[in-house]
């Protein structure tokens, strides 16, 4: 039977996913927790094969970092990354952080226990790419990843200057993604898009 960590800030989704897992007498819940910072600390007592772990959890960890520093020690043990954020960056984290799959809760059209079982076989399973969400008059997916980087170093309260120097670029290339972006989206400034981007999580400064 595979032995499962679930690690999940909110409790009810917490015992959704346990009782789901639970009921095909395929899976036994070893623990379920809320913080991502005690995830390590459960692995190494042994006798976890996989992880659902959620990217924003209890007191803000980050359950990126918690499965990297797991994968250090434990590259055996599969890991599922979990979120209902459309944060583009997360699915690239994710990967770079060895996490073998990746599962968007909102996502209705695909199955967490498929997820689950062809994680646990070895399969790594990704979707093709994150949410899209309108900014502006934009769709999110029609951004370009130099832009997105652009925007995150805005939400930093970064000045142009130093975004150009954090990206390896020209003052005036920040510039041109700016207005580039403004024009895509219709906002009058960088302050407004930067609001809208957050509050529609589609760059989250913290994560």
């Amino acid at each position: 039977m595979t032995q499962v960590l679930i690690v999940e800030d909110s409790r009810i989704t917490r015992e959704a996913i346990a009782g789901r897992l639970r009921d095909t007498g395929e899976f036994e819940i070893v623990a379920s927790i809320a913080n991502a910072a005690n995830a390590e600390i459960v692995c190494m007592r042994g006798n976890i094969d996989l992880i659902l772990m959620d990217v924003c959890t209890a007191d803000d960890e980050s359950g990126l970092q918690a499965a990297a520093k797991i994968k250090k020690h434990s590259p055996q043990v599969r890991i599922i990354i979990m979120t209902s954020m459309p944060e583009h960056s997360f699915l690239r984290k994710a990967r770079a952080c060895g996490c073998d799959s990746f599962w968007y809760k909102d996502d209705s059209a695909t199955d967490l226990l498929e997820i689950c079982r062809r994680t646990v076989s070895g399969e790594s399973v990704y979707p093709a790419e994150a949410p899209s969400l309108m900014i502006g008059c934009a769709e999110s997916s029609s951004l370009t990843e130099r832009e997105l980087d652009v925007i995150r170093e805005l939400t930093h309260g970064c000045k142009y200057e130093e975004i150009a120097d954090k990206l390896g670029i020209s003052t005036n290339t920040v510039k041109y993604h700016v207005k580039n972006l403004l024009q895509k989206t219709g906002y009058r400034n960088a302050t407004q898009l930067v609001a809208e981007v957050v509050e529609k999580r589609l760059i989250l400064p913290k994560y």
